[in-house]
């Protein structure tokens, strides 16, 4: 069975992003950058909420084109122009970027249905804290990789929010970054 992964940054204090939205405190640099690109082999499916979907299909579908692209543009914009992208809208009723699908009703019965399909890899939603959220409260979500920052922000968006029952993990990896940035990997125990 396919497994749904949370790739998330996050504030020392728990926030993904700060009292006005901004995310300009993430730490992603090549070391980083390195390591994700490494994790996402394992995947073949990625997910977003609506608004993560419009900020990376504003950007990745012409980066890899782009004359100045960076190797890990062109390496991370190939990649994920031809995997399969699923976004979670009540909103949106079609989506441009290609390989793409807009799941807006029943999406506990349509997760369930891609976690039991035989198409390979796993499957990550990558930010989008309230559709991750709502996939947590839904126990949908098997892992959960969070790079933490070193960063108080003091307010703004919670990584949890609403995420119902109790939920107990395991720790699956621990990776500390240059940069002061620690990835824990976590296991969902059932």
């Amino acid at each position: 069975m396919r497994k749904i992964i949370w790739l998330m940054h996050v504030s020392l204090d728990g926030y993904v992003a700060g009292p006005n939205g901004e995310m300009n405190w993430i730490i992603y640099d090549e070391e980083l950058r390195n390591y994700v690109s490494n994790k996402l082999k394992t995947i073949n499916t990625v997910m977003y909420g609506r608004i993560t979907y419009e900020m990376m299909a504003g950007y990745w579908p012409k980066a890899a084109a782009n004359p100045n692209a960076s190797s890990y543009d062109i390496e991370h914009g190939n990649w994920i122009n031809a995997a399969p992208k699923i976004v979670f809208s009540k909103t949106m009723k079609k989506a441009e970027w290609n390989n793409t699908m807009v799941i807006s009703e029943n999406i506990p019965e349509e997760m369930n249905k891609l976690k039991q399909s035989d198409s390979g890899k796993d499957i990550v939603i990558i930010g989008s804290v309230d559709a991750a959220n709502y996939l947590v409260k839904h126990d949908l979500i098997d892992e959960f990789w969070i790079d933490i920052n070193p960063i108080i922000l003091g307010g703004g968006k919670p990584l949890f929010q609403d995420s119902g029952a109790m939920k107990k993990l395991e720790l699956a990896g621990v990776r500390e970054f240059k940069s002061g940035v620690v990835g824990f990997d976590y296991i969902r125990k059932k």
